[in-house]
């Protein structure tokens, strides 16, 4: 007998690995993500709780960049973690753009629970000067662009990358704020809310 939509909602959530809330796991990190909020592409909020949900060894390594920013006196900038599938279709439907936005037929990492937007903030929570904010669709949001940025901006941009990089995530190759963590590899794309369901 064919499983009603609750039972496969169960399903996929057995099936599903368990993501961690890393946003409370770092009492040091400046939570603003974006999807929770009007400031993003919609104008509007997309996600129903303001939570950075991730693979519990993704987590690891984003408290192992944040310790490593704590000890120069910085703090981590969480913008976006864990995006459902369904936000993704949303976000593509604004913006059906490749350079831009991960087509969700192929999925976003973020979709897997692997990748992390971040950025830079002092001691106090202010932002540090950045290339751009987040979800910029310019030139200038590219990790090596150079033009039109000054020293600092280009001084906090290696600074976050250096943390990231030494605790095992890769740039993307679009976006100076988004990291990929090697856990991505295999893992599924997932759909599941961010309202709690599934989470440890």
């Amino acid at each position: 007998m064919p499983l009603a939509p609750a039972g496969l909602l169960l399903a996929a959530l057995a099936a599903a690995p368990p993501l961690v809330d890393a946003g409370a796991a770092l009492p040091g990190a400046v939570l603003d993500l974006r999807y929770a909020g009007p400031r993003n592409p919609a104008g509007r909020p997309l996600y129903p709780a303001a939570r950075c949900l991730l693979l519990g060894p993704v987590a690891d390594r984003l408290a192992r960049a944040s310790a490593a920013l704590a000890a120069r006196g910085l703090r981590l900038v969480i913008w976006d973690c864990y995006r459902p599938l369904s936000v993704q279709r949303e976000l593509w439907s604004l913006r059906p753009d490749r350079r831009y936005v991960a087509d969700p037929a192929r999925g976003s990492n973020h979709n897997r629970g692997a990748a992390v937007d971040v950025s830079l903030a002092d001691a106090g929570g202010a932002p540090l000067p950045m290339p751009t904010d987040h979800d910029a669709f310019e030139v200038r949001a590219r990790p090596g662009a150079a033009d039109g940025l000054s020293p600092v901006q280009l001084a906090n941009r290696a600074t976050l990358r250096a943390a990231m990089e030494e605790a095992g995530f890769a740039q993307n190759r679009g976006e100076w704020w988004h990291y990929d963590a090697p856990e991505a590899r295999g893992a599924p794309l997932l759909d599941l809310p961010l309202d709690g369901a599934h989470s440890r």
